[in-house]
């Protein structure tokens, strides 16, 4: 696909946030893959001149620096504070228990977003829940609260991001409450079906219905950082090119031309 430099800079200006109701899109596989391949910083970045300012997550990080970047819909488990006579081991024995009941629901390709409360006094989950989850095809697990097991996830090819590890087990302060509907994770409000990405930096959220437009748009915007980037390596200045003029503009174009293709 051939990129019109007119499209940039349509795309690097400001557009407003949709108003109303929440809508539901199905993220197209061209578009999956480029988010796994755009940072979080220009996805904040292209949020915020639709208008959404608090997308990405507060004091939540990747557990192992080597795992892939994270891509997925969001599948939601919601914690609330413990309550003794209420919350003890034995209430993993139940099968309809909301914790074991994502692990074994959650769908291919989902991201699996514990709402924790951003309390890390007891683990959300540990290392047998998480390689399950990846066994069954989940694209990945946050939450911000914290893991257990942190030393074995830490090897784990597997996109785990939490805010500190935690070792004493969930019902000493954790209900698991109830299971995909609309949470706060890492101060972020997270719906079910909505784009959640990760990289090294920490994880942004992306309303469902805006996903296609948002990554078409921060795929643009990422090429043209990277010829800005190029520029700026050879001694270029910044003024004129970050943002781009009108010359910026014809140039880049010339070099998507000599590049051949935007993908």
């Amino acid at each position: 696909m051939t990129l019109d430099c007119s499209l940039i800079a349509v795309r690097l200006g400001f557009r407003p946030a949709r108003k109303g109701m929440l809508v539901s899109a199905t993220l197209a596989p061209e578009n999956r893959s480029r988010l796994g391949a755009i940072s979080t910083a220009t996805l904040t970045t292209v949020l915020y001149k639709r208008g959404l300012r608090n997308t990405f997550m507060q004091n939540v990080g990747r557990v192992n620096a080597a795992a892939p970047n994270m891509v997925g819909e969001a599948y939601t488990l919601r914690y609330i504070p413990a309550r003794e006579d209420i919350d003890h081991m034995g209430v993993y024995e139940d099968w309809e228990h909301p914790q074991r009941k994502a692990v074994e629901s959650v769908p291919e390709g989902h991201v699996l977003v514990i709402d924790s409360r951003g309390d890390a006094r007891a683990a959300s989950a540990g290392d047998i829940l998480i390689n399950r989850i990846m066994k069954r095809g989940a694209a990945g697990i946050v939450t911000d609260g914290g893991f257990r097991d942190s030393g074995e996830l830490s090897t784990l090819g597997f996109p785990v991001y939490h805010q500190k590890p935690s070792a004493p087990t969930g019902p000493i302060h954790h209900h698991a409450a109830d299971l995909n509907l609309p949470i706060g994770c890492g101060g972020v409000a997270v719906y079910p079906g909505d784009i959640v990405v990760g990289d090294a930096e920490g994880v942004v959220v992306i309303p469902a219905g805006i996903a296609n437009e948002v990554a078409e748009e921060a795929h643009a915007q990422t090429l043209y950082e990277d010829f800005v980037l190029e520029k700026v390596s050879e001694g270029r200045s910044i003024f004129g090119i970050y943002p781009p003029g009108d010359e910026a503009k014809a140039e880049f174009a010339r070099w998507l031309e000599a590049r051949g293709s935007a993908d």
